[in-house]
């Protein structure tokens, strides 16, 4: 029998489900919240930019004046931002059914976040460890839910040091520290898994990459924008992966999806395989001790 390929058209109906989609102003962010919303998903638009997300909503609604979306402020970069966002949420909504951690930097010079962190960990890892941490017992109270983390290509370059993890011992790298970000969202997803399938309890959590998209993201970098105008995806097609892992009824926990041609750089989204090293149970643990540390969010799972 032939596989179907993943299009928008066949992306299930989501009406009655609640969807949070970080860093959902542009980019596949805003891909994934539009098809979901034009799916008749209640969609979050959580981001940092209140006058962007606006107009994200804008967007969607030109298209679709009856689709159910709404902003709300978060700043991944802010942990008293996560709080402020994940208390308001708890507040409103009594479902959460699907958790899109999706938002992120990639490449920028070196800085910091509100707290202090190096800007491509503190953002991509910490930030999303911390917001879903602050709404599990939301997800674990909805049948059927889902966590995805949205991690990329570069996990492959990922080493994390634990002695230096804001980069303030050695010069820094910003691919090298962007890669240690992904690698993370991976480690994450997979102690997640473990730890709620020991506990039997609901969430499905899986995880995507989009290949190589043209986005914002690689504003940073000359050579991958320059490249990107001939090697990278459109936008529609690299946000697939990540509406697979949020709704594709026959994934598992611990499924990563990404596109099956070039090495995973293009294509239609399949399940692929992360490296060995983001494999390392060991690691794993570390990290999200280290992640419950200097996040002080204590998962109660």
């Amino acid at each position: 029998m032939k596989k179907v390929r993943l299009t928008v058209e066949n992306i299930a109906d989501q009406k009655g489900k609640t969807i949070i989609v970080t860093g959902s102003s542009s980019g596949i962010g805003f891909e994934a919240a539009r098809v979901l919303a034009n799916k008749n998903g209640k969609v979050i638009i959580a981001v940092r930019n209140k006058e962007k997300g606006d107009k994200a909503i804008d967007r969607i609604k030109d298209q679709n004046a009856d689709a159910k979306v709404k902003l709300m402020t978060l700043d991944l970069a802010d942990l008293s931002s996560v709080s402020k966002f994940a208390e308001e949420f708890n507040k409103e909504y009594s479902q959460l059914d699907i958790l899109i951690n999706n938002a992120g930097v990639m490449m920028p010079p070196y800085g910091k976040t509100n707290d202090g962190f190096e800007l491509q960990f503190g953002t991509n890892h910490l930030g999303h460890f911390a917001l879903t941490g602050k709404l599990l017992q939301m997800l674990m109270s909805t049948a059927n839910s889902r966590v995805v983390n949205v991690s990329s290509i570069a996990h492959h370059r990922g080493n994390i040091d634990f002695n230096d993890l804001n980069w303030g011992k050695r010069k820094y790298n910003p691919m090298a520290s962007y890669g240690d970000s992904k690698i993370a969202n991976l480690y994450f997803t997979y102690e997640l898994r473990d730890r709620l399938n020991l506990q039997g309890n609901n969430p499905i959590v899986t995880a995507a990459h989009p290949g190589w998209t043209a986005t914002d993201l690689q504003r940073h970098s000359e050579l991958f924008s320059f490249l990107s105008k001939y090697l990278a995806m459109k936008i529609e097609q690299g946000a697939l992966p990540s509406l697979r892992a949020a709704t594709d009824e026959s994934a598992e926990s611990g499924d990563y999806f990404g596109p099956d041609k070039f090495g995973e750089w293009r294509g239609y989204p399949v399940k692929v395989q992360s490296n060995k090293r983001s494999q390392d149970k060991g690691i794993a643990k570390k990290l999200w001790d280290v992640s419950e540390k200097l996040t002080k969010v204590k998962y109660t799972i």
